[in-house]
């Protein structure tokens, strides 16, 4: 069982418990999470939700990165892209958001490369992955999204030189 200051990944979303306690309508044991990117947000979970799990830890961090020039490339047409993307963000684990954001940024960058205009659709997802996968990293290591975000790229750029 989690406690009271402990963080988890509620969904997708990185979220700090602040209390736990019974629920007065469904009489289920739950937690109160605050979710890290919106702490105007309360939400009530049950303890037995099956979409918390712990965070990564720091050796799980550094496994991942190592991993991360090796995480394959979606290669699927335009019109089932979208679909796979929406699967992977609903699966939402660390491997799947690297893979939405490696095939996003490459497509991009292939793009800008032919002088054309980046894809609001690789670009949408490639934030929201961003976005889940950042925040977990920072609060595991006591980072800002930015710094973990710095930190993530410089390692991977180290392990490709």
């Amino acid at each position: 069982m989690k406690n009271v200051g402990d963080y988890i990944v509620y969904q997708k979303d990185v979220c700090k418990i602040v209390d736990r306690k019974e629920n007065a309508f469904s009489h289920l044991d739950c937690y109160s999470l605050i979710p890290v990117r919106d702490e105007s947000l309360k939400l009530s979970v049950p303890v037995t939700n099956s979409n918390i799990r712990d965070l990564m830890s720091q050796e799980d961090i550094e496994n991942l990165i190592v991993e991360i020039p090796s995480i394959p490339l979606i290669d699927l047409d335009d019109k089932q892209l979208e679909n796979e993307y929406k699967r992977l963000l609903s699966l939402g684990t660390p491997k799947d958001l690297i893979q939405i954001i490696r095939t996003t940024y490459m497509r991009n960058q292939k793009r800008i490369e032919h002088n054309k205009k980046t894809s609001d659709k690789d670009s949408r997802y490639f934030e929201l992955a961003e976005t889940y996968l950042y925040y977990e990293i920072a609060t595991v290591m006591g980072m800002s999204f930015e710094e973990a975000k710095e930190y993530v790229f410089q390692k991977v750029h180290n392990e490709i030189s």
